[in-house]
């Protein structure tokens, strides 16, 4: 299990966030983008980031249905993050706060620079993962990345959990969890908890620079064999919308 404090700091509010999930627009994943807001609400999450491969259309989808702003202020409550999570050369990466285009097989360092001038931070997804190409030391130790995922409930061994946080340690990097869901019943498995102000983007962004709180477990068996099987048979997955 990743930490757990509840307390939170004079005149804010805690609210907890799952930053790294993905929707029926990643080709492995199932669940539509309202799927994936109603489960994250019905865990008591205050917001998500909807970060599917390489593509941003969730969120155009999103803001037309009324269900996320461009101003970055909350939607009944609930905020939904932009973002991406980015094929890179050398694995994979979290763009959030903004979105981009797409820019799968770019390298790292020139990825960052993207999100960067749009005002969003980057976080690695799932470092020294081997078998799920996560970004390994020697990119970490010299592109500027703004945090790092040390927590992933679906990673394929739990060791590459504890190398991350140790990095991230050792580096004093912002840290992140997160579920990783490809399916609506993963959100909220693991997920941050932060100290806000307001429940907007702006504030959001400013706390995980800073760093927040991980949370969480692992999978399940029943959960980690379906996103087995979703990602061995994603070519048979039917976007519906």
């Amino acid at each position: 299990m990743a930490d757990e404090n509840t307390a939170s700091l004079p005149g804010r509010t805690t609210h907890r966030f799952d930053l790294h999930m993905h929707s029926f627009f990643s080709l492995d994943a199932a669940n539509s983008p309202e799927d994936l807001i109603a489960a994250a609400k019905a865990r008591g999450l205050s917001g998500i980031a909807i970060t599917d491969h390489d593509s941003c259309e969730a969120h155009e989808y999103l803001r037309a249905k009324g269900l996320a702003r461009e101003n970055g202020e909350a939607v009944d409550g609930f905020l939904v993050t932009p973002g991406v999570e980015v094929s890179t050369a050398e694995g994979h990466l979290l763009c959030l706060g903004t979105t981009l285009p797409v820019m799968a097989g770019r390298p790292a360092a020139e990825v960052v620079k993207a999100i960067h001038d749009r005002g969003g931070l980057a976080i690695p997804s799932h470092p020294y993962d081997r078998w799920r190409s996560g970004i390994r030391e020697a990119i970490l130790d010299k592109v500027p990345f703004d945090g790092l995922e040390v927590f992933n409930a679906a990673v394929s061994n739990r060791r590459y959990n504890v190398q991350a946080r140790t990095y991230a340690e050792r580096r004093g990097l912002s840290m992140t969890a997160s579920s990783d869901a490809h399916h609506a019943s993963a959100v909220g498995v693991s997920r941050t908890a932060f100290d806000l102000e307001t429940l907007n983007l702006s504030n959001l962004l400013e706390a995980l620079r800073t760093g927040g709180r991980p949370e969480g477990e692992y999978l399940s068996r029943r959960e980690a064999v379906k996103k087995h099987f979703g990602n061995l048979f994603r070519m048979l997955n039917r976007r519906k919308h």
